[in-house]
C-alpha cells in the first residue's frame, strides 16, 4: 500500500499537506459518520479510515517515513507491489495485507528478503533487532557482564600476586599436593 496514494499526495509532500489531507479523509471515512450506513459501506469506510490513519502515522514520523520510502522504492524495483512472498506488506508498520482484500490484524515488523528466508533477510532481521531500544539495552547488558567478568578475572590474578610475591599459582598448587601426600603417608 502506497501511503502517499492513500492520502492523495506526492512524495515531496510537507507535514502540513499530510495533516490537511489526513483531516479531510478522516472526516470523510470516520466510522462514526457511517454508523447508520449499510454494513458493506460501513466496513469499506472503516478499512479506508484505518489505511488513512496508518498512512498519516507513517508519513508524519520522520524515521518511519524514511523507512517507508526506502522500502517502497525497493519494492517497486522488484515489481511486487509492496508484498512479499508470504503475502504480507514489507513496510514494517501497521496493518499487513494478505493476498486478498481483508486486512491482517497483526501488527509489527514483517521480514523482507530475496527468498523470504535467505542470508540477507536474516542479516536484516538481526540489524533491525540490534537497532531497537531493547536490542541496544541487551547489547549494553551483555557488554557490562563481559566487562565485569574480565575485571573479576584480572583482579583475582592481581590479588594473588599481591599476597604471594614471587610465587605462581601453579607452584602453590604443587606445594599443596606435596603437603597432602606427606599427610597421607602419616
Amino acid at each position: 500500500m502506497d501511503h502517499y496514494k492513500v492520502l492523495g499526495l506526492t512524495r515531496n509532500a510537507t507535514k502540513d499537506e499530510i495533516k490537511e489531507s489526513f483531516r479531510k479523509l478522516a472526516m470523510q471515512f470516520h466510522p462514526d459518520k457511517h454508523s447508520h450506513s449499510p454494513n458493506s459501506v460501513k466496513d469499506g469506510a472503516t478499512l479506508r479510515f484505518k489505511q488513512v490513519s496508518e498512512a498519516y502515522e507513517v508519513l508524519m514520523d520522520d524515521r518511519k517515513r524514511a523507512h517507508f520510502n526506502l522500502r517502497y522504492s525497493n519494492n517497486n524495483n522488484n515489481n511486487n507491489n509492496g508484498r512479499t512472498a508470504s503475502g504480507f506488506n514489507s513496510y514494517g508498520y501497521g496493518y499487513g495485507y494478505n493476498s486478498g482484500s481483508k486486512p491482517n490484524s497483526s501488527y509489527g515488523f514483517y521480514s523482507r528478503g530475496v527468498n523470504g528466508d535467505g542470508f540477507v533477510s536474516k542479516l536484516e532481521i538481526a540489524f533491525r533487532f540490534l537497532t531497537t531500544r531493547s536490542g541496544l539495552l541487551n547489547l549494553a547488558f551483555a557488554g557490562a557482564l563481559l566487562g565485569g567478568t574480565l575485571i573479576v578475572d584480572t583482579s583475582g590474578d592481581t590479588l594473588w600476586k599481591m599476597h604471594n610475591p614471587g610465587k605462581s599459582f601453579e607452584d602453590a598448587v604443587e606445594s599443596i599436593e606435596k603437603a597432602k601426600a606427606v599427610k597421607d603417608k602419616m
